[in-house]
This record gives C-alpha cells, sequence and structure tokens, in this order.
C-alpha cells in the first residue's frame, strides 16, 4: 500500500521514480480505508533531504500512510526556502487538536546546547507531553531521541572527546521484540553524532529497555513502553551517500574531521560509499509501522483516552 503525498511536495517525485508507492490525497480520499496518520517534526536544516529518506521507510509498508509535515512554530528555518516551509508544514500550534497514530521527531544539529538552551525547547516539551495524549507511538530519532528520553527519564546526554562517525557494528539485544522482527544478530548502522548516552543511566531508570547496541559506540535503540516510545540514537534513515556529504561538507569547510569509519571501501574516500544497512533500515520502520497498526483504535479520536 502506498504512502500519501502531496504531488507537488519533492519527495513524492522521487519516491515514485524508486519504485516506492505514492498516491496524492484525492485519490487516498476515493478508498474505503483508513490511513495511519503518521506526523514527522522535521528539526534537520535540509528538511527535503529529511522527507525524502523518512518516507522512503514509511512507505514501503503494506499499508495506507498518510504523511503530515510538522516544523516548531517560532523556529525559522534558513536552510529550506520559505515557499517550501509554507506549503507543506504546519507549526506544531496549529496541529496539537489533532490526533496521530504515529510520530516522528527527527534530530538536530544542537547537540553541543545543553537541552535548556535551545531556543524551541519549552515547546518542544509541550510536544513530548502532548504524545501521551495525542500519539499512539512515538519515534525519536538521534538528537530527537535523546531530548526526549531526557525530558521523561532525566538522561543525560554527555559530549564525546571526538564525533562518533561512520559505520558501526550493533547487536540485536531483544531478538523477540516486535520492533526487531528479521532482524540479525550483528549488522552496521551509520552513526554522526557528538555526544552519547550511556547504557548504565538508561538501565538505572525503570521502564526502559536497550534493543540494539554497540560496544563501540553504546546504546542505540531503546524502547519506553510506558510512554509508547522508541529512541533511536544513530541513523537508520540515512541515505547512502547522507555521510559522504558530511565528510565532504567538513573537508571544505576545513573542520577537522576523520573519514567516517568503515564506510568506504578500503577507508578510501574516493571510492563510492556502500550502503550496508538498507535492509534493517525498512525491518525497523516497516515492525514499527505494523506494531502501530496492531494496537491503534480505529476511531482516531480514542487515540489517548
Amino acid at each position: 500500500m502506498p504512502i500519501t503525498l502531496p504531488e507537488t511536495l519533492p519527495a513524492y517525485d522521487v519516491l515514485r521514480n524508486e519504485g516506492v508507492m505514492v498516491m496524492s490525497p484525492e485519490r487516498a480520499a476515493r478508498q474505503d480505508i483508513r490511513p495511519l496518520r503518521i506526523g514527522l517534526l522535521n528539526l534537520m536544516p535540509k528538511k527535503i533531504q529529511t522527507e525524502n529518506q523518512f518516507a522512503r521507510l514509511i512507505g514501503a509498508t503494506p499499508l495506507q500512510i498518510d504523511l503530515h509535515l510538522i516544523r516548531m512554530t517560532e523556529h525559522q528555518t534558513r536552510n529550506t526556502a520559505a515557499e517550501h516551509m509554507e506549503t507543506f508544514y504546519r507549526p506544531f500550534q496549529e496541529v496539537k487538536g489533532e490526533k496521530f497514530d504515529g510520530l516522528i521527531i527527527t534530530g538536530a544539529p544542537i547537540e553541543h546546547l545543553p537541552f535548556e538552551e535551545v531556543t524551541y525547547w519549552d515547546e518542544l516539551c509541550q510536544v513530548f507531553d502532548w504524545t501521551q495524549t495525542n500519539v499512539q507511538s512515538t519515534f525519536g530519532v538521534c538528537w530527537g531521541g535523546m531530548a526526549m528520553i531526557n525530558h521523561f527519564h532525566g538522561v543525560k546526554k554527555h559530549m564525546l572527546p571526538k564525533k562518533a562517525f561512520g559505520c558501526f557494528r550493533h547487536r540485536n539485544l531483544a531478538p523477540t521484540s516486535p520492533y526487531l522482527r528479521g532482524f540479525s544478530d550483528d549488522f552496521v548502522i551509520p552513526v554522526s553524532r557528538w555526544t552519547e548516552m550511556r547504557q548504565d543511566e538508561i538501565d538505572a531508570r525503570a521502564g526502559l529497555r536497550t534493543l540494539l547496541g554497540s560496544e563501540e559506540v553504546g546504546p542505540c535503540l531503546v524502547e519506553d513502553a510506558g510512554h509508547r516510545a522508541l529512541y533511536i540514537f544513530n541513523h537508520f534513515e540515512y541515505d547512502s551517500d547522507t555521510l559522504k556529504q558530511e565528510y565532504d561538507r567538513d573537508i571544505a569547510n576545513g573542520t577537522p574531521i576523520n573519514v567516517p569509519l568503515n564506510y568506504y571501501p578500503d577507508d578510501n574516500p574516493a571510492m563510492p560509499p556502500l550502503n550496508r544497512w538498507r535492509s534493517h533500515a525498512h525491518l525497523l520502520y516497516g515492525n514499527w509501522i505494523n506494531e502501530i497498526y496492531q494496537s491503534t483504535p480505529y476511531e482516531i479520536a480514542e487515540i489517548g483516552t
């Protein structure tokens, strides 16, 4: 089944050309089925790239997805055209009266700031609390996941001595979890962050369960059943060349950066990078969508009651 997107959204043509099933809202309205309403609170500067990445994953499931793009109310992006934001995004204050089957909260390149110093932190905390009454399941990604686990459980983020950057091996710590159906015991995930969450601090909080982890870069995917949430600190959604774009950007800006580990063949930046995480990315987000489908009320107004 397809994902519903406006035909004028850039992701519509990108995904259709890749073979992902996409459908216009007009066509979706003629189908006698309730699509899952999934919100994407996009905090990343490259909005269109991030839209494509997440729409690709949640649009590959057998269910019809109605994707809604959300932004922070007062924060103005400088990296995406105002026309695009005006056309496709709604501020949180405009959607907070609505119910959603799922919500993805992306990362943001503000890891160096204490949470309380982020300009939109107060409103983001409103979003976190709002998910408990208006969203069936929430997926916090990278900084978004760190911020959410901090808000609900007080788990702190810690600065790393150097950037965790590359493709790192991870282990499946909970093979029976429905979110990990089809997962291998050992696999690779792209990582790009200056901060970490520590396993002992997660273990000290009741109600948290680590599903994926790495000996090199720590906990990755944490389930918070009490808040109907998942927190992932790494980037299954990345395209094949996303780490390359970040590396090339830093090199061009003169920013000290290591070659992303285990990403290029023979760690040679002159070689095209290999994607070794795509299948597990689709598994994880497909399993998440399936769990939402199995648990969400048919009457969307009943979510959170």
